[in-house]
């Protein structure tokens, strides 16, 4: 078992098997492909034949290398082609039965010493191994897809897996150039057990009509930094597989965040199935195809349009950083600003703020000097309220607190003009709250901004009951008009972006909890295997742990789900004062400045 794994045998060349060998034969493995069907045989050697035309044409390989790849990849429709292999590695549908079969007939057909690996990414390898002749050798071996840009290959042992076994293909991996991280076998091991809870949920809320799929998509992509949109993401992998992997964790942890949400049910047995199907969440061009087209639910381009309201001043209350930078947004729009805060210095500091953001702006060439200039002349500091009285649009950006909140509102009522739309940045609390503080609810609406509010491009508008139609007009009107994009969502905790963010984090942190993996495997995990730019505990450390426990509080007790309830780490870590990079420690500890 600790032999060079020269002669690997891949069985299933679909889309992850031809990936597996495409990387397998340019690392200079000789390499068996078997599969039943001479079609995916035939479409596994296309496909390698086209990656490596593409790679002689980037001239990262010669033609003569190229030949050299493609002479290495042979395919064969017997599994009896896998006698001579060192290490055989099934990725056959995600199926107990058909993967079972296969490890029975391996049995009989590979040497003593050759390691079998599944490639599944939410089944039991204990289970799979146990069935074997030889459960000593048999472990996991997960790739991501697309297998030729994804780092991360997840090693899976079982309790009965020979450690040698896995050192060998640990190697392998790193020889491969991928990043292994070993982990034990538990459903969805670290990726797809963080990943596949976030994706249910988000199909849970398009099922529910909360948010729109392209919104929903929108909002991750823009307010997290992900790659891909849920929805999309779905529609990619296979609905049919993700309702399966989401199975298999239910039926390991019983926790109702995996168990499928039945919009998976029913388009899987309508066939809709994703992108290899030409239909899921979206519509596709083809089947197989990544061309979204226009269906029964897109969109049109004047969705949300109305009559709204003008404005040319707007008035922001707060002086911390995302007051500043919701400023500074506007007034690079072209309004005119009044910056509030409880006195006229801390005012003056806020706008302080502002200008040497600017001048970062200017240094790096993104803005010139009068640009610059302009925009500090639009932004008024006061120190009071008062100062909002002909404003058109009041945006209050202070502390996340309701009774702070509440009182602010209260006061807003009796200073703003008539007409005059009134918006709440919370990240987490009810909307309506803030508009009941009033006598003109029908003007509250929410404005949720991402930190750094000049860089990120999400606005989440968050709609009450008694919202008015004119007022939700005017706040897409202005969103658009500062460049940001807009996305619609109900007034219920966390609106999107938090609600999908929040419970996956704290997933994570049970993780650690349960001393399934560490902080740094599971960071890796993320950001090498699910795109994300941060993974969960670095997020979590520049977020605030506070804020964090915070807003998972808020969702669990809006929604009452047992497994929205905060990781009881995670509280420990904040009742210690251990908050994140503001305080120098958090889940890791950082130089203090």
């Amino acid at each position: 078992m600790d032999t060079p794994l020269s002669t690997i045998a891949v069985v299933g060349l679909g889309t992850m098997g031809a990936g597996i060998a495409d990387v397998l034969a340019r690392a200079g493995r000789e390499v068996i492909g078997i599969d039943i069907s001479d079609t995916a045989a035939a479409q596994a050697v296309a496909a390698l034949e086209a990656s490596t035309a593409r790679a002689v044409a980037r001239e990262r390989i010669t033609e003569e290398e190229r030949q050299d790849v493609l002479a290495r990849f042979r395919t064969y429709s017997d599994l009896q082609a896998a006698a001579e292999a060192d290490l055989v590695i099934e990725v056959v549908p995600e199926s107990y039965e058909a993967k079972q079969e296969v490890f029975r007939a391996l049995d009989g057909i590979v040497r003593p010493d050759a390691i079998l690996a599944t490639g599944t990414n939410a089944l039991s390898v204990t289970r799979l191994a146990a069935d074997s002749a030889h459960p000593e050798r048999v472990l996991g071996l997960h790739f991501f897809a697309p297998v030729q840009a994804m780092k991360l290959v997840e090693v899976v042992s079982s309790v009965l897996t020979d450690p040698r076994a896995v050192e060998t293909v640990t190697r392998l991996a790193q020889d491969l150039g991928k990043e292994p991280v070993a982990v034990g076998d538990r459903a969805g091991f670290i990726a797809d057990g963080l990943l596949f809870g976030y994706l249910n949920q988000a199909a849970a809320m398009y099922e529910a009509k909360y948010a729109s799929r392209e919104d929903i998509d929108a909002a991750m992509k823009l307010g997290c930094g992900l790659p891909m949109g849920p929805l999309a993401l779905l529609d990619l992998i296979g609905v049919d597989t993700a309702r399966t992997v989401l199975e298999a964790m239910y039926a390991a942890s019983h926790d109702r965040l995996h168990a499928p949400a039945p919009i998976l049910k029913q388009l899987s047995e309508a066939g809709l199935t994703g992108r290899k199907a030409g239909r899921g969440f979206y519509t596709y061009a083809a089947p197989g195809s990544g061309e979204v087209v226009r269906d029964a639910l897109t969109p049109l381009t004047s969705a949300g349009a109305g009559a709204g309201r003008a404005v040319s001043s707007v008035g922001v209350a707060g002086s911390g950083t995302m007051a500043s930078g919701i400023a500074e947004v506007f007034a690079k729009a072209g309004y005119a600003v009044v910056l509030a805060a409880r006195s006229q210095e801390k005012a003056d500091t806020a706008k302080a703020r502002i200008a040497t953001s600017l001048a970062r702006s200017v240094a790096k060439g993104r803005m010139t000097t009068e640009a610059r200039d302009t925009t500090l002349a639009l932004i008024t500091p006061a120190g009071s309220l008062d100062a909002f009285a002909e404003v058109d649009l009041a945006v209050e950006a202070v502390a996340e607190d309701l009774t702070v909140k509440q009182e602010l509102f209260a006061r807003l009522d009796k200073i703003c003009k008539p007409g005059a739309v009134l918006a709440t940045t919370t990240s987490s609390l009810p909307v309506i709250a803030c508009a009941r503080a009033t006598t003109r609810p029908q003007d509250v609406v929410g404005m949720h901004f991402f930190n750094p509010a000049p860089a990120m491009k999400l606005v989440e508008i968050v709609r009450t009951v008694l919202t008015g139609d004119d007022v939700h007009a005017t706040v897409r009107e202005v969103t658009a008009r500062i460049r940001k994009h807009p996305v619609d969502c109900g007034d219920r905790a966390g609106f999107i972006v938090n609600a999908l963010l929040f419970p996956y984090l704290n997933n994570a942190i049970k993780m650690v909890e349960e001393h399934y993996a560490t902080l740094d495997d599971i960071d890796a995990a993320m950001k090498l295997g699910g795109g994300y730019p941060m993974g969960p505990f670095e997020l979590l450390d520049v977020v605030g742990l506070d804020v964090s426990l915070a807003i998972e509080r808020v969702l669990h007790r809006e929604f009452r789900d047992p497994g929205l309830a905060p990781a009881p780490l995670l509280e420990h870590l904040v009742a210690a004062g251990c908050l994140g990079r503001k305080t120098g420690r958090g889940f890791r500890e950082y130089a203090r400045r």
